[in-house]
């Protein structure tokens, strides 16, 4: 039989009967826009990037263009090579807070 036969609908008792799934609270939703997020984002950019210049044949082809998407890359190069203590630092408060705060 099917799974509406016997048994009744897969989302019975979900949705005031209806047979629709509830809506997921606001605190089920996950932080896709959330600060901490775009700053994870923005220090594994910046040391991807950082890591890639060190490797002679994918700085030549991957972060010799200046412009668009991979100028912004040769930017956050620039940017984790410069200040590599800081990028350092940052990347170890930020995953204490991942793994500690959160």
């Amino acid at each position: 039989r099917c799974s509406h036969g016997v048994w009744g609908s897969p989302w019975r008792g979900l949705g005031q009967g209806r047979g629709v799934p509830p809506d997921p609270s606001p605190t089920d939703l996950p932080t896709v826009y959330s600060l901490d997020g775009l700053l994870v984002f923005g220090l594994l950019l910046v040391c991807t990037c950082a890591y890639l210049r060190k490797v002679p044949r994918l700085r030549t082809w991957l972060l010799s263009e200046r412009r668009g998407i991979w100028g912004v890359c040769h930017k956050a190069a620039v940017i984790g090579t410069r200040l590599h203590v800081a990028v350092s630092m940052s990347c170890l408060l930020m995953a204490f807070y991942v793994l500690v705060g959160k």
